[in-house]
């Protein structure tokens, strides 16, 4: 990675782990790596090999390209559904608990709403 590659790294994965509300700490035991990895990877100090991109990445929802920089993908967010943006900032228990409500809700009246399968 180049200089301004690995900035962008650490930036995004820091912005990425903040918006959804975790400590460092959770970032490293939702993804496998350790603790002292993450924080050297947010400061610059390391970069990650290909698997780690890829659990980082996993376990925060984002793409391996948008950790890299080479695309944008949350600019398009701010004309997004408030309930998609609200849905990226939660940790995983609370989107899960969030998951379960919409489901419960799509349910309430059958035959009703679209279920993409028109």
């Amino acid at each position: 990675m180049s200089n301004d590659t690995d900035k962008n790294f650490a930036d995004r994965l820091r912005k990425s782990r903040q918006i959804r509300g975790l400590k460092q700490a959770d970032l490293a035991r939702n993804s496998g790596i350790p603790p002292s990895a993450i924080s050297h990877f947010e400061a610059g100090e390391r970069k990650p090999s290909f698997e780690t991109l890829r659990r980082l990445a996993e376990a925060l929802g984002v793409t391996i390209d948008f950790l890299l920089g080479r695309i944008d993908e949350t600019e398009g967010l701010a004309d997004a559904d408030p309930l998609y943006r609200g849905f990226q900032a939660m940790n995983d228990e609370d989107r899960k608990l969030t998951q379960d409500f919409m489901e419960m809700l799509r349910n309430r009246h059958p035959g009703t709403q679209n279920d993409g399968n028109e």
